[in-house]
C-alpha cells in the first residue's frame, strides 16, 4: 500500500499540509473550518443561551463525507458513563474517517476550567481558588492531571483557561478568572498551560481578549477600555501563556472594542496575535461568536458575511457548530465574495495542528478506551484536597476564636453548609450540567462543609439550621437559626453564592449582580446571629468578593473560600479545626461598601482615596491579604536605599523569613513596584513578583527577587512599550497595602523602547537562611 506524502510522519509537517491541501475540493477545506455539536438541545433551554439558533437541518451522515473538524463536548453536553462516553466518541471517529476521501478524524474538545467538564470528573476548585494559592506549581500539576484524564477518553483540546484580568467585581465570571493582577492571571494561568499541554492536550486561551472589562460589569457587553488599560493589563497573560506556557489555540472573545468586535478584529486576531506575537496555532471561535456578528453585533447582514468577516479577522475554527462556514460560505467562494486563499489559510492551520496531534497519520486509529475509566482517582482527589487548602483565606481572626476548641458546641448555620453544589463552580459538571439531570447522580463523592465539621471535630456537638436560601426573601427560618446559636459556644455561618449559567445563580456566566451585597437575606441572617453576643466565624463559599464593612469588627473570625472543589469542604473544615494552617492570599481585593466601588487595587493616584470624593475605594482587605496560625519575621533585608542602573539594568533583593511560631505554615512575600513620576498615570502599586515559602517551626529561609528594568515598562503616548529613566520603588509586602521593605532605584540612561522579547516575569530563589 502506497502511503500519500501527507500521511507519511517522517516528512515535514508543513510539507504534508501542503500536499494535503493540493488533493481537497474547496467543501473538503470548510468542513475542517467547524465543528458539530452532536445531542445539544435546541429549544433554548440548553446549556447556554441562542442554542436555539444551531444549524442543526444538516444530514449527518452526508455532512461528515466531506470530513469535519471539530467534534463539540461529546462528554460535557449530558452526563454519559466516561468508559461508554470514550467508546461511543471511537466510534464516531471511525465514522468521520471512514466517510470523508482522506480518513481524517475530527479534535475532540471538551471544557476544563475546574477539571474536565465530565459526569463522574475530578471537580476541582475554580480558577480564582487558584489564585488565592500562589502556587503555580500546584496549579501546574492539577492540570497536567486534568490532561492526562481527557487523553485518556480521547480528548484533544480543552477550552481553557481563562486569561481575563478582573475590572469589575460584579462581572458574574469572576469566579472564572484567576484574579485582578495581571502579573499573577499571567504566571498562574501559564502554568495551568504547561500542565495541559504537557498530558499533550491543545490549551484554548480564553478570552482574546477584552472580555472582563465589560462596561457596567454585564456580560457581553462593550468594552471601553483605553489602548494603555488594554496593553498594560488584559494583554499581559496572554502573551506569557503563549510565550512561556506553548498554548497551541486561542479563543476569540465576545465583547467589541470601540466598535469593533474581537471576532471581526483582524488588528487583534493576526496583526498582534500572529505577526507580532508569532503566534502559529488555531484561533477558534466562542460558542456562536461568529454568527453574533450578524444576530448580536450587527455588522454582518447573513451567515455568510458574518463568515467572511471572522475569516479575514484570524478565525480558523466555528465552534460549537456549522453555521456561518457551512453550505453558504461556500457559496460566497464560489462567486468570487470570499477569497478561497482565507479558507485555504485556516485549513492549513487546522491541519497542521491535525498532524502535530497524528491525526493525519496513515493508519490512524482511535486509542481503545479501556473498560474502567476513573477520572476521580484518589491522586486526583489529593491533588484537589490539597489545591483546595492552600487556597483558603483566613481574612481575620481578632480575637483567637479559631481553631475551634474540639469539643466545643458549634452551631453550623447558613444556606451554604449542607449543599454539595456550594463548593462548586458554573463550569463544573454537576453544575453545569447536571443540574439539568436531576434524575442522574452526581458521580463524584463531594462532602458538604457540615459533614465534613462533623467528621473533623467528632467530639463537637454540632447542630444546624439553613436560616434562609441562597437568593429567598423568607426570613421564617431566622428564629431557628437564631435559637440553636444561642444554644452554642460558636456560631459557624456558611454563607455564600449558588453558582449557575445565565441568572440560574448569584455567580457564573451571565449572573451579574448590580452590586455587592450577600445574595438575598442571608446578610440580615448574619445580623441576626451577631446580635445573639456569641462569636461568629464567618465562612464565605462564593465566586466573587463581596463587601464586609456592615460586620468590620463585629465578627469572631471570617473565612473565605472560593468555590473550592469536591475536596473543599474537608478544606474548609480543616481551617476552622486547626489541621489545616491557612495560607490562601487574596486574588482580589474585598470591597467594604456594596456599590460604587467595584473596581480593583490597580488604581493610579486619583483612582485612590481623596480630598476630591466623598466615595472611598479604600478596600476592607486588599489584593494579597491572609492570616496565618503561625507569625512570621520579615529580617535581613539586603537592599540598598538608593541604587542606580541602567534602563536595561537589573538588580536583585532578598530578606530572610523565619516562622516565629509553633507549627508549620507558608508565608507568601510579594514584591510591588511604584513608579513616582512618569510620562503617563501608572498604578500606584502593582504586583511584580511573588514567591509561596512553606516553613516549619522555627525555621528561616531567604527568598532572592531578580528585577529587571523591562519589568518597570508600560505603553506610553505614542503606543510604544518603554522603560523610562526615573526613581522607582521595590516594595517587599505581605500585601498591596502591608509593605514591609522598600528598595528605592534611579534608572539611568535613554528611554528604551522594547520587542517583543521583553522579560516578562521576575524570578525569585528560595535557599537556606544566613
Amino acid at each position: 500500500m502506497t502511503t500519500a506524502p501527507w500521511q507519511d510522519p517522517a516528512l515535514p509537517a508543513a510539507a504534508r499540509v501542503d500536499d494535503l491541501l493540493s488533493r481537497m475540493t474547496l467543501e473538503e477545506k470548510t468542513a475542517q473550518l467547524y465543528g458539530v455539536w452532536v445531542g445539544a438541545s435546541t429549544d433554548g433551554d440548553g446549556v447556554a443561551p441562542h442554542q436555539q439558533h444551531m444549524n442543526t437541518d444538516y444530514d449527518w451522515d452526508e455532512l461528515i463525507t466531506r470530513g469535519l473538524g471539530q467534534l463539540t463536548r461529546s462528554f460535557g453536553t449530558a452526563p454519559v458513563d466516561p468508559a461508554l462516553g470514550a467508546q461511543a466518541l471511537a466510534r464516531a471517529q471511525r465514522r468521520i474517517a471512514g466517510a470523508g476521501r482522506f480518513g481524517i478524524p475530527a479534535v475532540a474538545h471538551e471544557e476544563c476550567l475546574a477539571g474536565f467538564t465530565a459526569w463522574g470528573a475530578t471537580a476541582y476548585p475554580v480558577p480564582l481558588a487558584w489564585g488565592a494559592t500562589f502556587d503555580p506549581a500546584l496549579v501546574e500539576a492539577m492540570a497536567a492531571r486534568i490532561g492526562r484524564d481527557m487523553r485518556s477518553v480521547g480528548v484533544h483540546q480543552g477550552l481553557a483557561p481563562v486569561l481575563d484580568v478582573v475590572r469589575d467585581l460584579r462581572w458574574g465570571r469572576v469566579e472564572e478568572t484567576i484574579g485582578e493582577d495581571p502579573y499573577l492571571v499571567a504566571t498562574v494561568a501559564t502554568a495551568y498551560v504547561r500542565g495541559l499541554e504537557s498530558a499533550g492536550i491543545v490549551a484554548t486561551l480564553k478570552h482574546f481578549a477584552g472580555y472582563a472589562s465589560s462596561a457596567g460589569a454585564r456580560n457581553l457587553a462593550p468594552v471601553r477600555a483605553g489602548a494603555r488599560e488594554f496593553a498594560d493589563i488584559t494583554l499581559v497573560p496572554f502573551e506569557m501563556a503563549l510565550r512561556e506556557g506553548g498554548a497551541r489555540s486561542v479563543m476569540a472573545a465576545y465583547n467589541e472594542i470601540d466598535g469593533v468586535p474581537a471576532s471581526a478584529d483582524p488588528h487583534l486576531l493576526t496583526e498582534l496575535l500572529r505577526e507580532r506575537w508569532g503566534f502559529t496555532g488555531t484561533v477558534v471561535a466562542d460558542y456562536f461568536g461568529i454568527d453574533f456578528l450578524q444576530t448580536l453585533h450587527r455588522v454582518a447582514g447573513s451567515p455568510a458575511e458574518s463568515g467572511h468577516l471572522a475569516l479575514a479577522a484570524g478565525i480558523d475554527v466555528e465552534l460549537p457548530t456549522v453555521k456561518c462556514y457551512g453550505d453558504g460560505l461556500v457559496a460566497a467562494v464560489r462567486t468570487g465574495t470570499v477569497p478561497e486563499a482565507l479558507v485555504d489559510r485556516a485549513a492549513r492551520r487546522v491541519l497542521l495542528q491535525k498532524c502535530e496531534l497524528g491525526l493525519l497519520d496513515a493508519g490512524w486509529e482511535p486509542e481503545a478506551p479501556a473498560r474502567d475509566v476513573d477520572l476521580d482517582s484518589p491522586e486526583n482527589r489529593a491533588v484537589a484536597r490539597r489545591l483546595a487548602e492552600e487556597s483558603v483565606v483566613l481574612l481575620a481572626d481578632p480575637d483567637g476564636v479559631l481553631p475551634l476548641a474540639p469539643d466545643t458546641r458549634i452551631a453550623v448555620v447558613g444556606p451554604r453548609a449542607d449543599d454539595a453544589l456550594a463548593m462548586l463552580g458554573c463550569y463544573s459538571f454537576p453544575s453545569h450540567v447536571g443540574t439539568q439531570h436531576p434524575e442522574t447522580p452526581m458521580g463524584i463523592e463531594i462532602p458538604t462543609v457540615l459533614d465534613a465539621l462533623r467528621a473533623e471535630l467528632p467530639d463537637a456537638k454540632v447542630t444546624f439550621s439553613e436560616g434562609c436560601g441562597v437568593t429567598d426573601t423568607d426570613v421564617s427560618g431566622f428564629a431557628e437559626a437564631v435559637a440553636r446559636a444561642s444554644e452554642a459556644d460558636v456560631v459557624v455561618a456558611v454563607l455564600g453564592d449558588r453558582s449557575g449559567l445565565f441568572g440560574r445563580g448569584t455567580s457564573g456566566e451571565g449572573c451579574d449582580v448590580a452590586d455587592l451585597s450577600l445574595p438575598g437575606v442571608q446578610g440580615d441572617l448574619l445580623d441576626a446571629l451577631v446580635e445573639t453576643g456569641v462569636p461568629v466565624v464567618l465562612v464565605l463559599l462564593t465566586g466573587r468578593p463581596y463587601a464586609l464593612g456592615r460586620w468590620d469588627g463585629r465578627l469572631g473570625a471570617t473565612v473565605q473560600a472560593f468555590f473550592p472543589g469536591e475536596e473543599g469542604g474537608p478544606a474548609v473544615a480543616g481551617v476552622l479545626s486547626g489541621r489545616v494552617n491557612p495560607s490562601g492570599r487574596l486574588p482580589v481585593s474585598v470591597p467594604r461598601g456594596t456599590g460604587g466601588q467595584p473596581w480593583t487595587y490597580l488604581q493610579p493616584p486619583l483612582g485612590l482615596a481623596g480630598e476630591v470624593s466623598s466615595l472611598d475605594p479604600t478596600p476592607l482587605y486588599p489584593f494579597g491579604h491572609g492570616r496565618s496560625y503561625t507569625t512570621f519575621a520579615w529580617e535581613s533585608f539586603q537592599g540598598n536605599d538608593v541604587t542606580e542602573i541602567g534602563t536595561d539594568g537589573s538588580y536583585d533583593l532578598s530578606l530572610a523569613v523565619r516562622n516565629t511560631g509553633d507549627r508549620a505554615g507558608a508565608e507568601v512575600v510579594q514584591l510591588y513596584l511604584h513608579d513616582p513620576v512618569a510620562s503617563v498615570t501608572r498604578p500606584d502599586v502593582r504586583l511584580i513578583g511573588y514567591q509561596r515559602v512553606e516553613l516549619a517551626a522555627g525555621e528561616s529561609a531567604r527568598v532572592t527577587f531578580r528585577f529587571h528594568a523591562d519589568l518597570s515598562a508600560f505603553t506610553d503616548r505614542s503606543g510604544r512599550r518603554v522603560v523610562e529613566p526615573g526613581v522607582l520603588e521595590l516594595r517587599l509586602a505581605a500585601s498591596a497595602a502591608d509593605v514591609r521593605h522598600t528598595a528605592r532605584l534611579t534608572l539611568t540612561g535613554p528611554v528604551r523602547e522594547l520587542g517583543e522579547d521583553r522579560r516578562l516575569r521576575c524570578p525569585a530563589e528560595v535557599s537556606a537562611a544566613d
